[in-house]
């Protein structure tokens, strides 16, 4: 059984998609990020970097104790070895597919949250136009590195839907808050929209929507509470 501890978020989602898709065993562990749940000791020893999604195996291919791992790309790359699902091993696929898991989590995830992030932030901290156009334009870009992909490929690794595909979609279900237009990228949208009417993703996106809140609709201090908690974190404290 896969313990998946879990927010509804872009990187969450990911992981819930793969196990839907392989239907692969499963046990939701909410982990709240608006209550600070991530900050817990017990969670903390499962990921030191104090972020979801993490998966905790416990029933290891090695026949050892329980096996946990952090950082959603690396927690696909396990899923899918352990599974034997969406992720080639020949060699020349296997490393199609590595390159582009690795290129959602360097480039596409950080910018377009940051894209998100600043404008959402509004003027609450002062004049964000470079911070706007700096992460809106590379937003940008990026879509146009997966539009130049898709133009002659169906998926992000070649023929074959894989786990390049599963870590990056969470992530373009953002492009209207990331102030992208998916109608100028016709090969993203193509993509997009058949990924979107999959059944199992579907299912991965629904996990877990009952436990997200629209933050908007809190009280003022509630939304800043939230957004203390979140932003701008420093470095949690070492015990002796």
């Amino acid at each position: 059984m896969i313990d998946l501890h879990y927010w509804p978020t872009p990187n969450g989602k990911k992981v819930a998609i793969f196990l839907e898709e392989t239907g692969t065993p499963y046990r939701l562990v909410p982990v709240n990020i608006q209550r600070g749940d991530q900050f817990k000791p017990e969670f903390l020893r499962i990921n030191p970097n104090h972020r979801m999604p993490v998966i905790v195996d416990h029933a290891p291919s090695d026949g050892g104790a329980p096996l946990s791992v952090f950082e959603s790309g690396a927690i696909l790359f396990y899923l899918a070895e352990k599974t034997g699902q969406l992720w080639p091993q020949d060699q020349r696929r296997k490393y199609e597919v590595a390159q582009w898991v690795i290129w959602q989590m360097a480039n596409q995830g950080p910018k377009l949250g940051e894209a998100g992030h600043f404008r959402r932030l509004g003027d609450r901290e002062g004049d964000q136009s470079y911070a706007l156009r700096r992460f809106g334009d590379e937003a940008n870009r990026l879509y146009g590195v997966l539009n130049a992909r898709l133009r002659d490929q169906r998926y992000l690794a070649g023929g074959s839907y894989s786990i390049a595909d599963i870590i990056s979609y969470p992530w373009t279900l953002g492009w209207k808050a990331q102030g992208q237009e998916i109608d100028e990228f016709k090969h993203v949208k193509r993509w997009f929209d058949e990924i979107s009417a999959r059944p199992a993703v579907q299912r991965g996106l629904a996990v877990g929507a009952d436990l997200s809140t629209d933050t908007g609709k809190l009280p003022p201090e509630e939304q800043a509470r939230i957004r203390k908690l979140l932003y701008n974190q420093r470095a949690l404290p070492v015990p002796d």
